[in-house]
């Protein structure tokens, strides 16, 4: 599917996007399948756009002096691991558990669960490319401008792959329901 990759798609493809059909966004949380386990789902991906932009606030306020470098380093650390562990921690969830639910409740579905896996592994050489650019810099090996670039592109790839995962994922959950996935 390298047609398909994060670097060079702007949407969830229309044939998937037909495939899986379902309620639009804004009724999601209406759908009386709509429950704890897609909520905090949800939750968890605002988190990860969330820390990722604060990640990215904390750079600039330290380009811009507003944040000493010792104090950046902290949060950076914390910030930046945290946003790894759990990135790392929910795609394995998925892979292992959740989307192979989810293929075997929705077989016709899929394809659009093989691009989700094929995001996860394009999202995997970033994060070991985040790490590595943020240890560089901890280390004083490198300057800052390696991992702003990488986290404008990893903030690209995130944002795309999250939002067609919830427009995958958020629709076979309301059609199957969550008491088949948990």
């Amino acid at each position: 599917m390298t047609d398909l990759s994060l670097d060079t798609r702007d949407s969830l493809p229309e044939a998937l996007r037909a495939l899986v059909g379902g309620p639009a966004r804004p009724d999601w949380a209406s759908h009386p399948e709509f429950g704890p386990l897609t909520q905090f789902w949800l939750e968890r991906h605002m988190m990860f756009r969330k820390l990722l932009e604060q990640i990215r606030a904390d750079a600039t306020a330290r380009a811009d002096g507003k944040i000493a470098p010792e104090a950046y380093d902290r949060l950076l650390m914390q910030r930046g691991g945290l946003f790894l562990n759990e990135l790392n921690g929910h795609h394995g969830i998925e892979d292992q558990v959740y989307f192979p639910k989810m293929v075997a409740a929705a077989p016709q579905v899929a394809r659009a669960f093989e691009l989700l896996d094929a995001d996860h592994h394009e999202l995997h050489e970033e994060i070991e490319g985040f790490a590595a650019d943020a240890n560089a810099l901890l280390r004083r090996q490198a300057g800052a401008a390696a991992l702003e670039a990488r986290m404008d592109k990893m903030a690209r790839f995130l944002d795309r792959h999250l939002t067609d995962e919830e427009d995958v994922v958020v629709p076979v959950i309301l059609r199957v329901g969550e008491r088949h996935l948990g």
